[in-house]
């Protein structure tokens, strides 16, 4: 797959002259509404016998119009994101930086350089896609009207799971709930983060858990504090285990955030290994226990449920 980036106002002699059909979406998440947009495109490019394109920006809109208190995290890293399009037979992607000179352009400017500048036959977008400066006639409904017989527009319909909207609102939501399991269906496949395995306290191996301590990614997204079913995935095997999201309140108060993940029947020393966590299963929320005896215990019975969940998967 071709991954093109775009800074706004870009020189159109580089894109190559040949026709593509263009799905369009941030995209963040990859989730089932998406899906059904670029299977869409890739069915229709697979029938004109063209490219499949993407375009896509390196960072939500919001960047653009408003403060954040906290830096910005998604579910899909651009390069989790680009994975994902690969996997699903993309071509060429178009990443677009989102800036404050891109956010002005009229919309009818936006058809003119990144639609038929990028040389589409067809463009595919979800029934709520909007293109160029946020106004009235940035929608799809207006799109046609510009296309103006040049390209054919195909907008796909909402798509619900479990008769909700498939939308990336909604999976964010799942996730800071801790809702994985609702979120993996909407997904279509397990939520993914990444990270590094640092040290931590070592606790976890006084009581015979020993745990791997995760770093995430920078921008990425985080279930809420709780207990899961994991895998790690490390050096291109991926390992059962149960993983703890927490601030380990047993132990004291004003505890700092940690990902630790005990991974089952494995034994070797991973620091510094870049790694991958695939969120399976929420199990329970995070527990004050009284002593070791009764953390331990519920241990034992976290690694029973995260067994029988793995061995179904």
């Amino acid at each position: 797959m071709e991954v093109i980036t775009l800074h706004h106002p870009f020189d159109a002699a580089t894109i190559a002259d040949e026709p593509v059909v263009l799905a369009m979406g941030f995209f963040d998440g990859v989730h089932a509404g998406h899906r059904a947009v670029i299977n869409r495109a890739k069915a229709e490019a697979t029938a004109r016998g063209v490219k499949l394109a993407v375009l896509t920006y390196d960072q939500h809109a919001s960047v653009v119009f408003t403060a954040h208190q906290h830096p910005l995290t998604y579910l899909t890293t651009l390069p989790r994101k680009l994975t994902l399009l690969a996997e699903m037979g993309v071509d060429v992607v178009y990443v677009v930086n989102f800036t404050s000179a891109l956010a002005k352009l009229a919309p009818v400017d936006f058809v003119e350089q990144y639609m038929i500048g990028l040389h589409a036959t067809a463009v595919v977008a979800g029934f709520d896609h909007t293109y160029g400066a946020s106004d009235a006639h940035a929608d799809m409904s207006h799109l046609p009207g510009y296309a103006a017989g040049r390209f054919d527009v195909i907008e796909v319909s909402r798509v619900d799971v479990d008769g909700e909207e498939s939308a990336s609102t909604r999976a964010r939501q799942l996730v800071d709930a801790g809702q994985v399991d609702a979120l993996n269906e909407l997904l279509t496949q397990p939520y993914q983060t990444s990270g590094v395995v640092v040290h931590g306290e070592a606790r976890g191996r006084e009581m015979g858990y020993p745990t791997a301590n995760i770093e995430t990614a920078p921008g990425e997204r985080l279930p809420g504090v709780g207990v899961y079913v994991v895998e790690l995935e490390i050096a291109g095997k991926w390992y059962g285990g149960m993983a703890s999201i927490g601030y380990n309140v047993t132990f004291g108060e004003n505890r700092p955030k940690t990902v630790e993940i005990n991974l089952f029947d494995f034994a070797q020393e991973i620091y510094g290994e870049r790694v991958n966590v695939r969120w399976h299963h929420y199990i329970r929320g995070e527990e004050k226990f009284t002593g070791m005896d009764a953390l331990i215990a519920k241990l034992q019975e976290d690694e029973s449920v995260s067994r029988r969940f793995l061995a179904e998967v």
